[in-house]
C-alpha cells in the first residue's frame, strides 16, 4: 500500500512539474535586431546574474573578421555577419604639407575679418584598392561550434566607411525558414538554414554622410522583407518578396543618411511599418502608402523606436551642444502630426521632450517607464512613458562608450559599454546600481537572448553566458 502511495505521489509530482514548466515564460527565437518584439526583454527565468571570462561562460569561440552587427538565433543556431580584410590598401607616401593649417581668428585676421577656410581635401579613395570577404557564419547554440560559413561577396568595397567602423554593421533577420543577410553596399543575400544561397539582390551603393558607411538592419513581416536605404544620393524604402527577392513596392524618401532600423508596430488600430530620419514616418506594410509623418528636425537618426499597443516613442540622438529630442506618438494617427513651433503636442503627438537623454543606444521601454542611456558617461534618464515626465536622471560611474541597446530581465536592467563591462541597475522609479560583470573584449553589437543564456558578439570571440 505504501509502495502504491509513493508511486502515485511521484507521478503527481512529475505531472505537476510538467504543468508548471508549460506555464513558465518561454523566450522565442531571437530573430532580428533587438529581438522578435523589438523590446530587449529576456523572458526566461534562469539566467546567470554574474559572469566574467572564467565564470558562467558556457563556451566562447573565435571570430574571424570584423562586424558591429548583432547575432540572431533560430532553431538552436546562431547567425553572425562579418567582413574579413584579405588585402589592405598600400600605404600612402608621406608628403610635406604645403599649406599651413588655419590659425584661430585672434591670430590670423584683423578684427572683423574672417580667417580663410582650409583648402578642401580630396576624398580618400584608397579603399578601392582593398579586398574583403563578406561572410555569413552559422554556429551551434549549445556548443559554439561553427557549422558552416559562406562568402557572399569577395572584392573591393563600393563605398567608404568611418575609420572606427567596418563593412558589416547590419544585423541579419530570419523568418524561421530563411536567413536574410544585408550589407548596405553589396546588397541582400537570402540563405536557407543549412547555408544554401536562395537568392541575392543588389540595391545599389551610395555615398553616406562623411563617408561613414551604412547600418540600418532589415526587418521582415508577412513574407515581405523591408530595407531602409538612406544615404546622401538616393534614399528609399523597399519591400522585397521574402521567398524570391522580387520587388513588391518601393517609395522614395526625402532623407539623407540615417542608421535607425525600421520597426513593425502592431498597435490597437492595426499594423504599421515605422521608419526614422529627419521625419518619423509610418507606412502601410502591404502597399508602402504613408499613414503619418512627424518632422523631428535636421540631422541623422541612429536609435530605433520602441512601442506598446497605444504609443510609439521616436526620437533622435543629440550631440555635445544639441540635446536629443523624443516624441510619444499615438496609435491611430493620420497625416502630418508635427506639432506647431511653440507646441509640444498635436493631434497625433501625446508629448514631446525637447531635451531628452536619448543617444545612440535605442531606448528601453519596460513597465511604463522609458530608459534612455547616454552614448558616453553612463548617464541614465528615466521618463514616465504616459506623461513624459522625468522620473530620474542619474549616472553610473566609470562607464565607457555605449553603442548596444540595454535589456531587461526580471526586475533588473543590464547594459554594457564597448569595454565589455555590463552594469546592472534596478528597474523602477528608484535608481540603484546593483552590480557589474566583465568580459575582456570590445563590444558594439547588442546582445541576443535565449531561454537561459546571453549571446555576446565581441571583436575577438562569440560568447555564451549561461549558468
Amino acid at each position: 500500500m505504501k509502495y502504491k502511495l509513493k508511486s502515485v505521489t511521484g507521478m503527481l509530482l512529475v505531472v505537476g512539474s510538467l504543468l508548471l514548466y508549460s506555464f513558465m515564460p518561454s523566450q522565442p527565437d531571437w530573430t532580428q535586431f533587438r529581438g522578435p518584439e523589438n523590446n530587449m526583454i529576456a523572458k526566461g527565468t534562469n539566467y546567470a546574474t554574474e559572469w566574467n571570462d572564467s565564470l558562467n561562460v558556457a563556451w566562447k569561440t573565435d571570430l574571424n573578421g570584423e562586424g558591429w552587427s548583432s547575432p540572431i538565433i533560430c532553431s538552436d543556431r546562431i547567425f553572425v555577419t562579418s567582413v574579413f580584410l584579405e588585402k589592405a590598401a598600400p600605404r600612402a607616401k608621406s608628403t610635406v604639407q604645403q599649406t599651413p593649417p588655419p590659425l584661430p581668428p585672434t591670430q590670423g585676421a584683423q578684427a572683423g575679418q574672417p580667417v580663410a577656410p582650409p583648402p578642401p581635401q580630396a576624398p580618400d579613395d584608397s579603399y578601392k584598392q582593398e579586398v574583403y570577404q563578406w561572410e555569413l557564419t552559422c554556429f551551434d547554440l549549445k556548443s559554439g561550434k561553427e557549422l558552416w560559413k559562406h562568402v557572399a561577396y569577395n572584392g573591393a568595397p563600393r563605398t567608404r566607411k568611418h575609420q572606427a567602423s567596418n563593412y558589416a554593421c547590419e544585423t541579419p533577420v530570419t523568418d524561421g525558414k530563411r536567413i536574410y543577410a544585408y550589407w548596405g553596399m553589396i546588397g541582400v543575400f537570402c540563405y536557407d538554414l543549412n547555408g544554401k544561397l536562395l537568392w541575392q539582390k543588389d540595391l545599389g551603393a551610395y555615398e553616406t554622410q562623411n563617408g561613414w558607411g551604412t547600418g540600418s538592419s532589415p526587418v521582415i513581416y508577412n513574407d515581405l522583407l523591408y530595407i531602409q536605404v538612406d544615404n546622401e544620393e538616393n534614399s528609399f524604402l523597399v519591400a522585397l518578396d521574402a521567398a524570391t527577392g522580387n520587388e513588391k513596392w518601393k517609395v522614395n524618401r526625402d532623407e539623407k543618411t540615417n542608421y535607425a532600423t525600421p520597426v513593425i508596430w502592431n498597435n490597437k488600430f492595426g499594423t504599421e511599418l515605422v521608419t526614422l530620419g529627419k521625419y518619423a514616418r509610418s507606412y502601410d506594410p502591404t502597399t508602402g502608402k504613408t499613414i503619418w509623418e512627424l518632422n523631428m528636425g535636421d540631422g541623422m537618426t541612429i536609435p530605433s523606436a520602441v512601442y506598446d499597443e497605444s504609443h510609439i516613442y521616436v526620437g533622435k540622438a543629440g550631440g555635445p551642444n544639441k540635446p536629443g529630442i523624443l516624441f510619444s506618438v499615438k496609435a491611430g494617427s493620420k497625416g502630418n502630426i508635427t506639432p506647431a513651433d511653440s507646441s509640444l503636442i498635436s493631434n497625433g503627438v501625446e508629448w514631446t521632450i525637447r531635451k531628452a537623454g536619448i543617444a545612440n543606444p535605442s531606448p528601453l521601454l519596460y513597465n511604463g517607464l522609458l530608459y534612455l542611456l547616454s552614448s558616453r558617461g553612463g548617464e541614465i534618464c528615466c521618463h514616465d512613458a504616459t506623461t513624459g515626465i522625468l522620473v530620474y536622471k542619474e549616472k553610473v560611474p566609470n562607464v565607457g562608450a555605449c553603442w548596444a541597446t540595454p535589456w531587461v530581465q526580471g526586475n533588473k536592467i543590464y547594459f554594457y559599454d564597448e569595454k565589455g563591462i555590463t552594469q546592472v541597475v534596478q528597474a523602477g522609479k528608484e535608481f540603484r546600481v546593483l552590480s557589474k560583470n566583465n568580459l575582456n573584449d570590445k563590444f558594439w553589437g547588442s546582445v541576443a537572448i535565449t531561454d537561459d543564456a546571453y549571446i555576446f558578439r565581441g571583436v575577438k570571440k562569440l560568447y555564451c553566458v549561461r549558468k
